[in-house]
């Protein structure tokens, strides 16, 4: 081997490592919503648990990333750790799928059907596709697809590569000789560990031990112990995820890390001691890609069946090596670590955003039940929940527009930009609450008394406007677009409800029924209730419109005014729910 083939090697690595990353990357991506529905149906059972990391770090092939997002699921409260180590044995299992597609690389024979299964034939295919499919479209799954068919296609070309660039090793001694001395298990295992720790991934480092056994020189018996490190050494990934995450999240990184290294200790003790004993006639032969790929895989399978049944041992050993504290930790619900899997980060921050709208609907409601009995502590709550909803306003806008600079997918960029538009308006919601408590502080203050008229006409919006939000935030949550139509008509009779309160007040002050302070007064609460109604209409046509991948709100609203028989049968059924009782002898009073 000469310097000129350990450019190509080095070409070869790059292209095998980049390759993988891009695939990786773009797997997470397109599986997104595989991702929440395989998360979504988990439960504390341990072989639901071991399936859904199993199924993950299989579609994403990496069980590194895996963990790191279930150290941020369990950092923000959405896993439990027992829950989480279920995840962690079935990931490890998960990652074994790359060393087999990986080891097609060794296939050889010279029939047309074992010919199509060599990646020299394969890959340029694929390539060609992905090629076709990632400059035919501009965005959406089918760019994303081809992303992966090409990401697939280079790294088996820098496989082929590096397969090629080795293969004058065979005849190299010293090559041999390095080999030889990591057959003792104890160097083999941190050889193993220390290189996968450098790339941070298992599977390509599985991958670079499989070129290396092309050249025939790397017998089972120094690939066994390298292959056991390398699963060790894919820990590090989630074990510098944690730096930062509360102890539940630290308690995860060391899970997956304490499995590894009990299954190394464990079954590299009994091969080694069973070799000794029977002289095992493989343990010398030379190891090839498929060969390296099925001890990666029995490595996993034999240690998931050795601890899965007693996986709450590793959370104890977690508990002892990350132990509890007096002090309560707070739950970070908005985890930088799930933004590694943009569509489980968007999900997060939808979960965030519906807590927000329940806080200020909860402060709208108590805001208004003050304007007829205030109340010190109910007064207290509204502006604590106030202030709940602005700093969650701030959380979840910076956490989205961080979120913007990942690779989203069109469906993920709608959401984001649905969410950034919501929390505003709910932001907007929990202020007037504090404008409406200001009010009825300024009436206590003031002993202003309104009218008998004033009380239930004001009574009759209020209801509506109780409605409006109950309507408005149920149809978010919910996404549900029936409730969402029907708020956008009870935001005009509000409308209408606060022109015919304006107009009977000026009657009554003209007839002096009304002082000019509680005049200003009520000016103060039908503002801020009407405004209340419009935020709540710009909720819901979010709602609607984003249904239509689209955020058209203006052209929504017009369009349903100009043209929708039902918004007109709608708008006359709330006008004659809220329609306000006849003045008095006419004039008002």
């Amino acid at each position: 081997m000469d310097f000129f083939d350990f450019l190509t090697l080095l070409g070869g690595l790059c292209l095998f490592l980049f390759g993988m990353s891009v695939m990786g990357s773009a797997l997470e991506k397109s599986a997104g919503k595989s991702l929440k529905r395989l998360l979504s149906k988990l439960t504390g059972n341990r072989i639901s648990g071991f399936l859904t990391g199993l199924g993950v770090t299989s579609v994403i092939q990496s069980s590194s990333a895996t963990t790191v997002m279930v150290v941020g699921f369990v950092n923000s409260g959405l896993m439990t750790l027992s829950q989480a180590t279920n995840v962690i044995i079935g990931a490890n299992l998960g990652t074994t799928v790359t060393a087999w597609v990986l080891s097609l690389s060794g296939i050889k024979g010279d029939s047309f059907f074992i010919s199509l299964l060599k990646p020299s034939s394969f890959t340029p295919i694929l390539a060609l596709i992905g090629l076709i499919m990632y400059m035919a479209f501009k965005t959406g799954k089918k760019k994303d697809i081809g992303i992966i068919l090409l990401s697939f296609a280079t790294l088996m070309y820098g496989m082929e590569i590096m397969s090629g660039a080795v293969s004058g090793l065979r005849d190299v001694p010293q090559f041999r000789n390095i080999l030889i001395a990591f057959s003792n298990p104890i160097l083999g295992v941190l050889a193993g560990a220390i290189f996968t720790a450098i790339i941070q991934s298992s599977s390509a480092s599985v991958g670079i031990l499989q070129a290396l056994s092309t050249t025939g020189q790397v017998p089972y018996s120094v690939a066994i112990p390298i292959i056991m490190g390398q699963n060790i050494g894919t820990c590090v990934t989630a074990m510098l995820a944690s730096i930062g995450a509360n102890k539940n999240g630290k308690r995860a990184a060391i899970v997956h890390l304490t499995f590894n290294v009990l299954g190394t200790v464990i079954w590299l003790s009994v091969i080694t001691a069973a070799n000794a004993m029977f002289d095992f006639a493989f343990y010398d032969r030379a190891s090839t890609p498929a060969g390296i790929a099925f001890v990666h895989t029995m490595f996993n399978i034999l240690t998931s069946v050795l601890i899965l049944p007693g996986s709450n041992l590793l959370t104890r050993i977690a508990h002892l090596i990350v132990p509890e504290t007096s002090a309560p930790e707070q739950i970070k619900e908005l985890d930088e670590r799930l933004m590694a899997t943009p569509s489980i980060a968007i999900d997060r921050c939808r979960s965030v955003t519906e807590s927000m709208a329940s806080i200020a609907a909860r402060s709208i409601k108590s805001a208004i039940s003050l304007l007829t009995a205030y109340d010190h502590e109910t007064a207290a709550n509204v502006r604590k929940d106030e202030q709940s909803v602005d700093d969650l306003e701030d959380k979840i806008g910076t956490y989205l527009v961080r979120l913007s600079a990942h690779s989203l997918t069109d469906k993920d960029h709608t959401e984001s930009a649905k969410l950034l538009h919501l929390i505003g308006d709910l932001e907007r919601i929990s202020d007037h609450a504090v404008d409406l408590t200001e009010s009825a502080e300024e009436i206590r203050e003031k002993g202003i008394a309104f009218s008998n008229a004033a009380k239930q006409e004001l009574s009759v919006i209020c209801a509506a406007v109780t409605e409006i939000v109950d309507l408005a935030i149920n149809a978010f949550i919910n996404n549900d677009i029936d409730t969402a139509s029907l708020v956008e008509p009870l935001e005009q009779v509000v409308d209408m409800l606060r022109e015919q309160l304006r107009s009977r007040h000026i009657v009554r002050l003209q007839h002096g029924e009304c002082s000019i302070a509680a005049g200003f007064v009520l000016s103060d609460i039908l503002t801020s209730l009407e405004r209340v109604a419009d935020h709540c209409s710009n909720i819901a046509g979010c709602v609607i419109e984003t249904q239509k991948d689209s955020l058209g709100l203006h052209s929504y609203l017009s369009d349903i005014k100009s043209s929708s028989l039902a918004f007109i049968e709608r708008y006359n059924e709330y006008a004659r729910k809220y329609a306000l009782m006849p003045p008095k002898n006419g004039n008002g009073l």
